[in-house]
């Protein structure tokens, strides 16, 4: 892991390219907003937050591990919410 710094960005990245698609995805489908995708885009919300919570938190031991379950979790909810999409 490079930074702490890059993890926020990786974060904000790979989450606010979720969001963006499933905006396209609403637009191609005819422009409105459905229960389905805002659903996605709560979910998105969530675990960016829930994410950035824990990179910030302080009383961490070993900070190295402790940012690869970070980036894990990240690549996990990023691969549910794209399969959620794609179901769209």
């Amino acid at each position: 892991m490079a930074s702490v710094k890059d993890l926020k960005k990786d974060i904000n990245y790979v989450l606010g390219d979720i969001i963006e698609a499933v905006y396209l995805n609403e637009i191609a489908a005819g422009g409105k907003p459905t229960e389905k995708s805002q659903a996605i885009i709560d979910e998105a919300i969530t675990t960016f937050d829930d994410l950035v919570k824990e990179v910030n938190a302080k009383n961490v031991e070993n900070k190295k591990e402790h940012f690869r379950k970070i980036n894990k979790k990240l690549e996990e909810s990023a691969s549910q919410l794209v399969e959620k999409l794609n179901a769209l």
